[in-house]
């Protein structure tokens, strides 16, 4: 049977924060294009948030999405946002 061409399924890349933190009670929940970030403590959440939020507006200042950047491109930035909060 000959192979058939079949082209290779486009990349799909979606960031998730999980905060392992949350003691009191509350069910925290943040999606966006390409990210979903879940629990924590309040202020963990919103570290998170803050972070990732960063991220995306450097690579929108670049011309791209999360979903179109190099994964190491997106870890370095996270990094970056990290050590600055």
């Amino acid at each position: 049977m000959p192979k058939k061409n079949v082209s290779p399924a486009p990349k799909s890349q979606h960031l998730v924060g999980l905060g392992l933190d949350g003691t009191d009670g509350h069910k925290r929940l943040t999606q966006g294009e390409g990210f979903t970030l879940a629990g924590g403590s309040e202020s963990t959440h919103e570290k998170m948030t803050e972070v990732v939020i960063r991220t995306t507006e450097d690579l929108a200042r670049k011309g791209r999405s999360l979903h179109e950047a190099d994964a190491r491109e997106v870890q370095d930035l996270l990094k970056k946002h990290s050590d600055r909060s």
